[in-house]
């Protein structure tokens, strides 16, 4: 068996920006004075290195299946690493807060924060458990996500969603920069029921960044620091498009996914325009990676037999076929 040499699209475009970023963080990481903690980088390393593996292994067995998931946790991982990383050093320029602009554009949706948090904290306790492990639960969605679309070959379908889920996570982190935020803060001390927030949580890390306090890169321990737009509402739309055509999961895979989304400004620490800029976001991110999923049909996800035709005998035309090939008298 043999694989085509056809590549998609899609693919090609994900690779790229991986590059992209990866340019962009030895520049930033140099200019900035960041530095890694070597010792800490153990375990993503080794994670890189067994994703690599097993592309290769899939590649050495001509596994269609195997080498689609493999190169979309791939790509993935080292997404993850370098946008966290690249957020980090943009969050580093400092600049004008932007918090003040947001909470704003809030208000003129009619949008009242502390009257909403104090109607989330009456809610059950076990509803606020349930929202709180959809938001945590984004990195187990992508992983559902790429594992049911190469199990069931649906290997362009998963290149296009990773795809609008890189170009959707890149766009975010360079807004993020562009437009610095801490985040929709409130002291969950003030609350009955109701978690920390990220945002809450990673405050000090923020401003840490700003103020120029931390400037070593723990690749262990990285946490997303985004507020606008806000990636945990498009990333969800991006996966359930992927989804969508396995048909059992449609109706949980929606379910979910809003509920994340709903959840996002309340265990995030998101503003309400953060989401909904989100939720463009995705929309435009999926638009973008199926055109370039469309501009040429990808054959990379089926299997080739090489067949040999038998001779044929010579007939009255000048064509006669000899070891599967056209030859012409």
């Amino acid at each position: 068996m043999r694989l085509p040499t056809t590549t998609s699209h899609a693919n090609a475009a994900s690779w790229s920006v991986i590059g992209g970023l990866a340019l962009a963080c030895l520049l930033l990481s140099h200019a900035l004075g960041f530095s890694v903690a070597l010792a800490r980088a153990a375990l993503p390393a080794l994670g890189v290195a067994v994703l690599t593996g097993a592309l290769a292994i899939g590649r050495m067995r001509a596994d269609t299946r195997l080498v689609a998931g493999a190169t979309a946790f791939l790509q993935m991982t080292l997404f993850t690493i370098l946008g966290v990383v690249l957020a980090y050093l943009l969050a580093a320029f400092g600049g004008p807060s932007w918090d003040e602009w947001l909470a704003v554009a809030d208000a003129r949706l009619g949008l009242d924060w502390p009257a909403i948090l104090a109607v989330a904290d009456r809610l059950p306790a076990p509803l606020l458990l349930v929202a709180g492990l959809a938001y945590h639960s984004l990195v187990v969605q992508m992983v559902g996500c790429i594992v049911v679309l190469a199990a069931t070959a649906r290997l362009e379908r998963l290149r296009t969603a990773v795809a609008a889920a890189i170009v959707a996570g890149a766009v975010t982190i360079l807004l993020s920069g562009l437009l610095p935020a801490v985040g929709n803060l409130f002291d969950p001390a003030h609350y009955r029921t109701l978690w920390p927030s990220v945002a809450w949580q990673d405050r000090d890390l923020v401003l840490g960044l700003r103020d120029g306090a931390v400037r070593e890169l723990d690749l262990s321990h990285m946490t997303g620091i985004v507020s606008f737009p806000s990636y945990h509402a498009a990333l969800p739309v991006i996966l359930f498009w992927g989804l969508y055509p396995v048909t059992r999961l449609r109706v949980p895979a929606a379910i979910w996914a809003g509920l994340t989304i709903v959840a996002t400004p309340l265990f995030g620490g998101h503003y309400g325009v953060d989401v909904l800029a989100g939720l463009l976001l995705a929309v435009l991110a999926l638009a973008v990676a199926r055109r370039l999923a469309a501009k040429a049909p990808d054959l990379s996800g089926m299997r080739w037999p090489v067949r040999h035709a038998r001779p044929m005998p010579r007939t009255t035309g000048r064509i006669r076929w000899k070891q599967g090939a056209e030859v012409i008298h």
